[in-house]
């Protein structure tokens, strides 16, 4: 399945991905909460705890000029509905956002980073580009977990 880019093309101040996913939301809250499968989809996390204020980090392999660690700390914690988290890489401090909505099929999951500022494009670009690919990782680990 492909991800739904949501992103309006007159901005760049977040991006917005929609999956239709053919599981449960139980199913996909677990593949957003659960450390071992975040790492699968997402990016090995260290500290995940769903409390809120916690801090935990994501570690993505070092770029040339980022150590590849991304901050971040619980904003929102809506099982299974809602989940919503801060995300800081250097000077650049994001918000993402993932509602699970219930469908006839499965689940809709949204994702949404906003707070990407003017100066930001490149990182904006980064995202979109990673939410799309992670997206892709999260379809074909669902169908494989239980």
């Amino acid at each position: 399945m492909i991800p739904v880019d949501r992103t309006p093309s007159e901005q760049t101040a977040a991006v917005a991905f929609e999956f239709d996913l053919a599981h449960t939301p139980e199913k996909v809250w677990r593949a957003l909460t659960d450390p071992s499968l975040l790492g699968e989809w997402l990016l090995p996390v260290v500290g995940f705890r769903l409390e809120l204020k916690a801090p935990f980090t994501y570690q993505a392999p070092p770029q040339p000029g980022w150590d590849g660690v991304v901050h971040c700390r619980m904003l929102e914690i809506e099982p299974p509905r809602r989940l919503k988290y801060a995300w800081l890489v250097a000077d650049m401090d994001t918000v993402v956002t993932f509602t699970l909505t219930p469908t006839p099929t499965g689940t809709r999951l949204d994702i949404l980073q906003s707070g990407f500022r003017e100066d930001q494009k490149r990182n904006w670009g980064g995202a979109r580009y990673g939410w799309k690919m992670m997206g892709e990782r999260l379809f074909s680990l669902l169908d494989k977990t239980n």
